[in-house]
């Protein structure tokens, strides 16, 4: 039999998975730049460039308002995650980090609609995908912890897989470096929870000047 606390896993392990359509694997959040200029070239490095955006990027932006949007959420606050949405967007330094979340954001919302899950959005652009990821999590009964895990992971893959193609790294290369940034996720969730709204922000420069520079770059894999 499955239990509630069962049934709120289950669908955590559907949210986060890889192969939910929202298209997270087709953006490299600047990394194929890094890599094309020389900034990233192995391993240790691509363990370095995604510990440093666990730490100052998803642990000070995603998921304080990750958590912000699952208590409004809660309490129906439409109002509320309104405003949240605004901030989340507002965060992103450049044209293609915007584009990397409305696009995620825009295709969940799809989703949602698909699976009969209420948005508190009129139309489908411009919204966060951690937005309606807090929200999708509220309905299912998934609690912040868990939904936190889930969002930081489903990141995590995406940055792993982008590097993979990139650099590139073999598979077990690819394992090894998920198996050792597991300690810096539960590092971010916890820094991540002291953070208020009048605390969230990031400021990563090489990461916005990679971003913003992907979008001439000759040739590209991913996104821009």
């Amino acid at each position: 039999m499955v239990t509630t606390t069962d049934s709120s896993l289950l669908r955590l392990l559907q949210l986060s998975s890889v192969s939910l359509p929202v298209g997270g694997y087709a953006f490299s959040q600047g990394m194929e730049y890094a890599i094309d200029q020389g900034w990233v070239k192995n391993k240790a490095q691509v363990c370095d460039w995604i510990s440093l955006q666990l730490q100052q990027s998803v642990a000070r932006v995603d998921l304080p308002i990750l958590r912000l949007c699952m208590l409004a959420a809660s309490q129906q606050d439409n109002a509320r995650l309104l405003e949240l949405n605004d901030l989340a967007l507002a965060c992103r330094e450049t044209k293609e980090l915007r584009l990397n979340d409305t696009a995620m954001g825009e295709a969940l919302a799809r989703l949602m609609r698909s699976l009969e899950i209420a948005t508190p959005f009129q139309r489908l652009e411009d919204i966060s995908f951690v937005t309606l990821f807090a929200v999708t999590a509220t309905h299912w009964s998934i609690n912040l912890e868990l939904a936190a895990l889930g969002f930081t992971w489903s990141w995590l893959e995406n940055q792993i897989a982008a590097a993979t193609k990139l650099v590139p790294l073999g598979q077990t290369q690819a394992q090894e470096l998920l198996g050792e940034l597991q300690p810096v996720i539960s590092d971010a969730i916890r820094s991540s929870l002291i953070i208020n709204e009048d605390s969230v922000g990031a400021g990563l420069p090489a990461i916005a000047i990679a971003s913003a520079q992907h979008e001439t770059q000759y040739s590209r894999l991913f996104r821009s």
